[in-house]
């Protein structure tokens, strides 16, 4: 039974950290907007991920987005109200040979004109700066300005700065069916006994938002991956930076309480909403960085858990406008690294809504290169290097 009717300027499906930006950006530009999240916001992907907040190995066609993330993240604190004890502490990749060194030279000269301000480090140096780093490591690149937050923070921080601004937020409202009818969209969600009309619907259902690209005919290839991550018990403050591995693996940070979050390899799904991760892929991050952070061999291991993210093949996500429906936008498919470009990618969506283009270039990341026939080469738009996670 409907108990409650809404009109609204503008619907969005999915409350982490891509939807609740959206919703603020909105609410910036003066829009109605309700939001629909079928749990609490950000507490999927963009409240269960690593926390690393980099631009440093991001694919080319990502950098302008991603550097317009980190225009916003530098004024976080005014934008949501807090700072989600967000750094900027530089995150280094490691290089663990000749052949490693070599890629992250080749990705400082192709990111270039992005002013990254990336720096190799290695040979006594690199000792110099970080003796806690074990003997594995020949070196690496440091993104001085890239860092770190918390997610458990930053993500449900921007749901609740959009509803102080004024969007509607509705958790625990799972949406049941979606109509188009040529003018609009009306949402119907029988556990929060609701009927929404809106004239543009933004789809930021995360992993589970190819359903709903797929009912207005633009499926996607996308599959779910499930990060596994743990943390340690306090220890001495012995490392500022967040860590990565050139060719992926194993990341890692150290938070302000002396705890070490850590994350690499994939955990197991236990049905379509919960995952875990798997005491095999904890020992084997455990010893990859052991083998890094000599100072873990005795760390104890106090929590380990794992979510649902949403890849595509390209590892690129969907952002823009659907080519067959009207007042459709989508942003989905962040393949494990939207944090720190989600708010970017929020305000890009709130753009197409409010005018039909965004100041920022996406056309590397539309629906259409999915399309039966499309001329776009997905090998085209794969990253630079073989990791884009930590």
């Amino acid at each position: 039974m409907v108990t409650r009717r809404i009109d609204t300027d503008v619907a969005i499906i999915g409350g982490g950290i891509v939807g609740a930006s959206a919703a603020l950006a909105l609410r910036r530009l003066g829009r109605r907007v309700v939001l629909l999240e079928r749990d609490l916001c950000g507490s999927r992907s963009s409240g269960v991920n690593y926390g690393g907040v980099r631009r440093q190995g991001r694919a080319p066609v990502q950098l302008p987005l991603s550097l317009r993330a980190h225009a916003i993240w530098a004024r976080l604190p005014e934008l949501i109200g807090v700072d989600g004890e967000y750094l900027r502490s530089g995150h280094f990749k490691i290089a663990r040979s000749e052949a490693d060194m070599a890629s992250l030279e080749r990705y400082r000269d192709l990111s270039r004109d992005f002013d990254l301000g990336i720096e190799l480090i290695s040979g006594e140096r690199l000792r110099a700066l970080c003796p806690w780093l074990g003997g594995k490591a020949v070196g690496g690149s440091l993104c001085p300005e890239d860092g770190q937050a918390n997610p458990r923070l930053v993500s449900p921080a921007f749901a609740r700065a959009a509803q102080r601004a004024g969007a509607e937020i509705f958790e625990r409202t799972p949406v049941d069916a979606v109509e188009h009818d040529g003018g609009g969209f009306t949402l119907h969600s029988s556990t929060g006994r609701l009927e929404l009309r809106a004239a543009q619907l933004i789809n930021c259902a995360g992993a589970w938002a190819g359903g709903l690209a797929a009912q207005f005919g633009e499926p996607v290839p996308m599959r779910s991956g499930h990060p596994a991550m743990a943390v340690t018990s306090p220890l001495p403050h012995f490392m500022d930076w967040s860590l990565g591995v050139e060719g992926g693996g194993v990341y890692g940070r150290q938070v302000a309480r002396g705890n070490l979050v850590l994350g690499g390899g994939q955990g197991v799904a236990l049905d379509a909403d919960r995952a875990r991760s798997t005491h095999d892929t904890i020992v084997a991050l455990t010893a990859q960085a052991i083998a890094l952070l000599p100072a873990l061999r005795h760390a104890q291991i106090i929590r380990t858990w794992s979510g649902t993210e949403g890849y595509l093949p390209d590892r690129q996500p969907v952002l823009g406008a659907s080519l067959t429906t009207p007042g459709l936008l989508h942003g989905f498919g962040f393949a494990g690294a939207g944090f720190q470009i989600g708010p970017a990618a929020g305000e890009v969506l709130a753009e197409l809504a409010c005018t039909g283009a965004s100041t920022t270039p996406i056309d590397a990341f539309s629906i259409g290169r999915f399309s039966a026939g499309s001329a776009t080469a997905i090998s085209d738009l794969s990253p630079a290097i073989s990791s884009v996670k930590d």
